[in-house]
């Protein structure tokens, strides 16, 4: 035992590793922590070899370690994963989703990672693509979350309540009520867009980043509204974008402010509700009609942008000039008629007709069509001009004297009953009075209805005519005979006749004496009984 000695000393990591390489091939035995150890040269060379291999494994869990960001390689892409190679005993695996490009990922291509643990239940190293990436511009989002700083960023996808947004290589929360100063009816537009934002919220355990863009604009929004409100004046002309439309008018934002557009100076023309002139997001050329700098309210108009159309109104359309016109409005009164756009003319319901008696405007018009008529009167000063319908057409009364000559007769249709007596109509529109006086030669008529019957065709005779008040009187009982010509000789005074009691009055009784003849005995000679 001279060759060799006995030697005691501290266990180490080394002891370990060769523990291992033992009990691979031999059983384990409980033995005292005294080795023999052999101090020749070759024994030494061994131990140094193990030294150098466990100092080499020591390096390398130096260089890789937990919470680091470390360069690695793609080794294969899954349809789920991506496998990569960070110089480790084991490759790691990384979801695919954590790539924002995926179809782009290529074999062999190196990329940085974050090393979140070495290895996990299956041996594996455990990676992520995303806190890489957010780690690595961690300095700039915070530097701009801290300082307020506008950051631009592109939107990648819709998700629920919001979009995702690339920022710095990283995703992004942009919240709906973020997107815009207003609502956004169509979220999908903005994809694949670039937009400036502000980072309103951050929180780096969480990886979670807020951003806004509605931030972004009120800002810009103030900064052009102060600059506007200086240099704003009545009077100016100022181009404008649609913001919101009422019913009353339009909300047109001028760069940093709203003006309205009220319904009454959007045009010179009627207009039922204000979408029939603007929509939302038009861009228009307005007109600064008044601007009340304190209270910041503005009132535009658009219709001042074109010349005022009741200028030389009276040499464009001259009294008893026959013009067309399409009926846009009607009243109980009557019928408006747009000349031009901004000119509009009355067709008072008196003007309608010269022989009818209209009751209502839409018995003649309706609207939307087009009529002749002609220019009765023009007032510019009150933007009025009186036109007349009928006035088209000839007056049929100029000429009635011709056509029913007084003494002439002629067939009729009875149209109306009065107690005074029956309209007769003679033509279309043309009627004539057949007073009950003028109904027979004999009888004593109270009501008209006791000789003649709505709708009776009859034969009447003209007895007057009245141009200047359009009426012509007609007789029925003067198509025949008088009677009372020739009753005389046929009824000499003192002959009897048979008779029938047909009425009492308070004067005496109507007798009925036969051919529609009546006589009358006055009270002091009706008999006593």
């Amino acid at each position: 035992m001279e060759d060799k000695k006995l030697e005691r000393r501290p266990r180490r990591e080394e002891d370990d590793f060769d523990d291992d390489v033992a009990t691979a091939t031999e059983p384990a035995k409980k033995e005292p922590r005294i080795r023999l150890v052999n101090v020749d040269e070759e024994e030494d060379g061994a131990r140094e070899s193990a030294q150098e291999l466990l100092d080499m494994y020591e390096e390398s869990m130096k260089e890789i370690a937990e919470g680091q960001i470390v360069s690695g390689t793609v080794l294969r892409v899954g349809e789920n994963e991506v496998m990569v190679d960070v110089g480790f005993k084991s490759e790691g695996v990384i979801p695919i989703h954590e790539f924002q490009e995926p179809v782009n990922i290529q074999v062999g291509e190196a990329i940085d990672v974050y090393l979140e643990r070495l290895e996990n239940q299956d041996g594996l190293v455990v990676l992520s693509k995303q806190r890489a990436d957010f780690l690595k511009v961690w300095g700039e989002i915070k530097d701009a979350y801290d300082n307020g700083n506008v950051v631009q960023g592109r939107v990648l996808r819709r998700i629920k309540g919001g979009l995702v947004v690339d920022l710095f290589g990283v995703e992004a929360f942009l919240p709906g009520s973020q997107v815009a100063l207003r609502q956004v009816p169509n979220l999908d537009e903005l994809i694949e867009k670039d937009f400036p934002f502000k980072i309103i919220k951050l929180n780096k355990r969480r990886r979670n980043i807020v951003v806004s863009r509605r931030v972004v604009l009120e800002e810009e929004r103030f900064t052009k509204k102060e600059a506007l409100i200086k240099e704003l004046e009545k009077g100016q002309i100022r181009k404008g974008v649609v913001k919101n439309i009422t019913d009353f008018g339009a909300f047109v934002d001028l760069g940093g402010i709203d003006g309205l557009l009220h319904i009454t100076d959007m045009s010179w023309g009627r207009i039922g509700h204000p979408s029939e002139v603007v929509s939302i997001g038009d861009e228009i050329e307005v007109k600064v009609l008044e601007f009340d700098r304190e209270k910041e309210r503005i009132s535009l108009g658009l219709k001042q942008m074109t010349p005022y159309p009741w200028e030389d109104v009276e040499k464009r359309y001259p009294v008893n000039e026959k013009i067309m016109g399409r009926v846009v409005s009607i009243t109980d009164y009557g019928a408006f008629i747009e000349l031009e756009k901004g000119i509009e003319g009355l067709i008072h319901v008196s003007e309608m007709s010269w022989t009818k008696h209209v009751r209502h405007p839409s018995k003649i018009v309706n609207v939307g069509d087009q009529v002749e008529a002609v220019v009765l009167k023009v007032d510019r000063e009150n933007e009025k001009i009186s036109l007349g319908l009928k006035q088209a057409e000839p007056d049929p009364w100029l000429s009635i004297d011709q056509r029913y000559p007084v003494g002439s007769k002629f067939a009729g249709t009875v149209r109306n009953l009065t107690n005074f007596g029956a309209f007769v109509e003679l033509e279309e529109g043309i009627d004539g009075l057949v007073h009950i006086s003028d109904m027979s030669w004999t009888k004593r008529i109270k009501h008209a209805n006791e000789v003649v019957k709505k709708g009776d065709e009859v034969e009447v005779m003209v007895l007057n005519i009245d141009k200047e008040n359009r009426r012509i009187s007609l007789g029925l009982k003067q198509v025949q005979n008088d009677p009372w010509e020739t009753l005389a000789h046929q009824m000499p005074e003192g002959t009897k006749i048979d008779g029938k009691v047909v009425k009492v009055v308070d004067r005496g009784v109507v007798v009925d004496v036969g051919d529609d003849l009546e006589g009358f005995v006055p009270l002091n000679q009706v008999p006593r009984r």
